[in-house]
């Protein structure tokens, strides 16, 4: 069976999509980065937020995060998604560790 071609996902629940920051391979002082290094980048940019978890009683918790906050990621986890040719990850709310101001 063929891969479809996803143009856009929305997000159910508390899941969040998450495109993850390329690292540059080279340092500001022109040394190249071995792909060691560029594997440990654990950030990126909310693409997507869901509209939150729902409780017992029905009642439902907000997202902690919105579109556009970078947010610093867990090592392992999250779900690869291909989304208009991008690899993104969808990952729960409160798996994400942080905000990046």
């Amino acid at each position: 069976m063929a891969a479809r071609a996803v143009r856009k996902i929305i997000p159910l629940l508390d899941r969040v999509l998450i495109e993850k920051a390329v690292a540059e391979k080279t340092s500001a002082g022109g040394v190249l980065l071995p792909e060691s290094a560029l594997s440990k980048l654990n950030e990126g940019k909310v693409i997507a937020v869901g509209p939150g978890a729902r409780t017992s009683d029905g009642s439902v918790i907000s997202p902690s995060v919105k579109e556009g906050d970078n947010v610093l990621l867990p090592e392992y986890g999250g779900s690869k998604v291909v989304v208009d040719g991008k690899d993104m990850f969808l990952y729960r709310d409160d798996d994400l560790l942080g905000l990046i101001e």
